[in-house]
């Protein structure tokens, strides 16, 4: 029995030191996503990306060193790269939940595609490449940041001079001021604030029509709206043009 109990932490049944360290990385770099994810105030934050690089770097641990009891086995052929495939198809069902479309906005593809890079992460820690994994977390900070700052400084969408903003989103405490510092975060100088009523019931959702003066191009800052929570719906247009 002292026996099988020792067997239990026995390096070989792949649950020694390195198992737990690899499972220790993947907590770490699944954090720093979704610390830098919940700073952003995305759908999905820390709790998501850290399960979901856990979990992955758990499944790929149990995919190597959990089915070592059957080899030797006659007739059993084991095949550690199964589990794996199956994490990455499992993971859609999670990114796809995050996806929305509301009119003319998708929101919620950068989350998504940020949960299927943590997947990837937790898998390359639980399969012995930390150095993979963390070069792909740092790639994931170098994509969100940096991009973000290329796509304002060169966006391959035209640069207004000018931009109507008309946004559909639920009446909360301070959204409408926090919409408005996106905006002015953005390079934007706020010149025209109108709050209308609509057809629907102004408790449950209100739009207001901003007019933008700024020199960078409006798309980045679109992305950014649609992705706030309580937002349900941001249309773009020049000065003049309808933004239905």
């Amino acid at each position: 029995m002292s026996h099988h109990a020792a067997a239990l932490f026995d390096v070989h049944a792949g649950q020694g030191l390195r198992q737990f360290t690899e499972l220790a990385l993947a907590l770490l770099l699944s954090s720093l996503i979704g610390l830098e994810r919940e700073a952003r105030q995305k759908s999905a934050g820390l709790r998501t990306h850290t399960l979901v690089g856990v979990g992955s770097a758990l499944f790929m641990e149990v995919s190597i060193h959990g089915f070592g009891a059957l080899l030797g086995t006659d007739g059993v052929a084991l095949d550690p790269s199964r589990v794996a495939a199956q994490v990455v198809s499992g993971i859609g069902f999670i990114g796809g939940g995050l996806i929305f479309v509301r009119k003319d906005a998708v929101r919620g593809l950068t989350t998504a595609a940020t949960i299927w890079l943590t997947c990837a992460i937790g898998m390359a820690c639980g399969g012995g490449l930390p150095l993979l994994a963390i070069g792909a977390t740092a790639v994931h900070f170098l994509v969100v940041r940096g991009f973000s700052w290329v796509s304002e400084r060169f966006g391959s969408g035209p640069s207004f001079g000018r931009v109507e903003l008309r946004l559909t989103y639920q009446p909360q405490q301070g959204l409408l001021g926090r919409m408005l510092e996106m905006c002015t975060g953005s390079g934007f100088r706020v010149t025209d604030v109108q709050v209308e009523t609509g057809a629907e019931n102004p408790r449950i959702a209100a739009e207001v029509l901003l007019r933008l003066e700024g020199s960078g191009s409006a798309h980045p800052l679109v992305e950014a709206l649609t992705e706030l929570e309580g937002v349900r719906g941001v249309a773009l247009g020049r000065r003049g043009d309808s933004t239905e």
